[in-house]
């Protein structure tokens, strides 16, 4: 036990430094080990195996409203990103030029790509003649570059991994509705398969995608009381196909431009589960994305007929599609409780000879450390009820922290109390809609403006900074 308890003390506590109980905790829990390239992570086995479980609940989401995957270059001309200047204009600071190809500099400058909208604006311009090749419905699945001055893993690195949907439409209505309908995605995958409780909105103009009609987002508040952007969706317009010369012949004959979206999620959401449900012993997964649902561990299992039924047990969970894992090393059980709460695995079952003789096991469930001995006899049917038990409890902890942290306030001095009496967290205010007031209240009170939610509600009539007659209710935090 020993051991054990030098690994669980290796790990800050969140609430004596919390920004290195997050860098211990993607490092103990062999998420990612850093690179040699500044800014850059290396995403080991069991953070890649997070991403693949998101990955591929998605991808079958996305198939399942029409959506094709393609792949598109990593480089893009100099002369492709200016077509679209706000677009450009809005990346430059972080994008990452190529100049040579060997010994010899290029002709032109090629982007190492931020995202890809001009890339697939080039393409629907070649294969957008008429209107029945609308709607186009197309993701991709990538790393993208931008060069960030300040990094910290899955939460912001100059290279990354996501997902982008790049969407094509006859009429602004259906754009809309695409930019909605997976705005909507993102926050349902969240809320019942991450545990995590978002708020949908819309971003302020000065906070919108560049080139963008309207940006979209999930905000999510994390342990500490700041807000995680968890995905964006964007309505484009006709604006980009404008700019790249994309129409089509309608209905009528007539050339048209189309209208598009684009949307996506990052791997900065494994850095959200993290910030979310993790404590002080390590990191706690949703069941949904974890690699291992179910850890099998052998007590005394030396003695006769332990481990031969444990690998019994794991034959008939790993038949009814569980995640399971069999432990069957030399290290100690205490120091295998220790190693499986680190990687935040949802449900331990421990079992002993005492535990074989009664025909039962014990199920252990990590968010709350619930001790609960079960039959072995359908155990198959007993652990979805526990990992739905998990699952369920991880939610409602997280909206639980939310509501408590989520402040109502009229005045930028009720803003500034409320945030020195209780710590971070939302503040729902109202807003004239001034972008000199928006940027007022986050110099004032060191909130920014996250969302103005799809859900509106009064808090009050007028600004919550100029007083004058208020247009919408705001989301306003601090940000990761």
């Amino acid at each position: 036990m020993a051991d054990n308890k030098k690994m669980v003390e290796q790990i800050t506590s969140m609430d004596v430094d919390f920004a290195k109980w997050y860098t211990d905790i993607v490092k103990k829990a062999d998420l990612i080990d850093y690179s040699s390239v500044k800014g850059c992570m290396i995403i080991r086995p069991y953070g890649y195996a997070i991403w693949e479980l998101m990955q591929s609940i998605l991808d079958r989401r996305f198939k399942e409203l029409g959506h094709e995957n393609i792949y598109m270059p990593m480089f893009i001309p100099e002369s492709l990103l200016n077509k679209e200047k706000d677009h450009v204009k809005g990346f430059a600071p972080e994008v990452a030029w190529v100049t040579h190809g060997g010994e010899e500099k290029l002709s032109e400058r090629l982007c190492v790509r931020p995202t890809s909208e001009t890339l697939f604006c080039e393409h629907y311009a070649n294969i957008i003649r008429s209107w029945r090749d609308l709607p186009k419905l197309y993701n991709q699945w990538c790393s993208v570059v931008r060069w960030e001055k300040t990094t910290r893993p899955f939460l912001r690195s100059r290279e990354f991994l996501w997902q982008e949907g790049h969407t094509m439409h006859a009429t602004a209505e259906e754009a809309e509705n695409e930019t909605l309908t997976m705005l909507g995605v993102y926050a349902d995958f969240h809320e019942n398969d991450l545990a995590i409780p978002v708020i949908k909105g819309r971003k302020t103009e000065s906070d919108k995608f560049a080139g963008a009609v309207a940006t979209y987002a999930i905000e999510a508040l994390m342990h500490d009381g700041k807000a995680l952007q968890a995905g964006t969706s964007h309505f484009f317009g006709d604006g980009f196909a404008r700019a790249f010369g994309i129409q089509y012949a309608d209905r009528e004959n007539k050339l048209v431009y189309p209208f598009q979206t684009s949307w996506g999620v990052t791997t900065r959401m494994i850095g959200g589960i993290i910030m979310t449900h993790g404590d002080d012993s390590g990191l706690v997964l949703p069941p949904a994305v974890a690699p291992i649902q179910l850890v099998i561990i052998p007590v005394a299992q030396h003695k006769p007929g332990v481990l031969e039924k444990a690998r019994e047990i794991e034959a008939v969970l790993r038949g009814a599609g569980i995640r399971v894992k069999l432990d069957d090393s030399d290290n100690s059980a205490g120091w295998k409780f220790s190693e499986y709460e680190m990687k935040g695995v949802p449900v331990r079952l421990e079992l002993g000879p005492r535990d074989i003789e009664n025909g039962q096991c014990v199920l252990v469930t990590r968010h709350n450390r619930e001790k609960t001995p079960v039959s072995i006899e359908g155990i198959e049917k007993t652990v979805p009820v526990f990992l739905a038990k998990v699952r369920d409890g991880l939610y409602e902890r997280a909206l639980a922290n939310r509501e408590a942290r989520t402040y109502d306030c009229t005045t930028t001095d009720e803003i500034i109390s409320a945030l020195a009496d209780h710590g971070d967290g939302f503040v729902r205010a109202m807003w004239c809609g001034d972008e000199e007031c928006e940027d007022k209240v986050k110099e004032l009170t060191g909130v920014g403006s996250r969302c103005i939610p799809l859900d509106q509600e009064k808090i009050s009539d007028v600004c919550v900074c100029c007083g004058k007659p208020a247009k919408h209710m705001v989301y306003w935090g601090k940000a990761y």
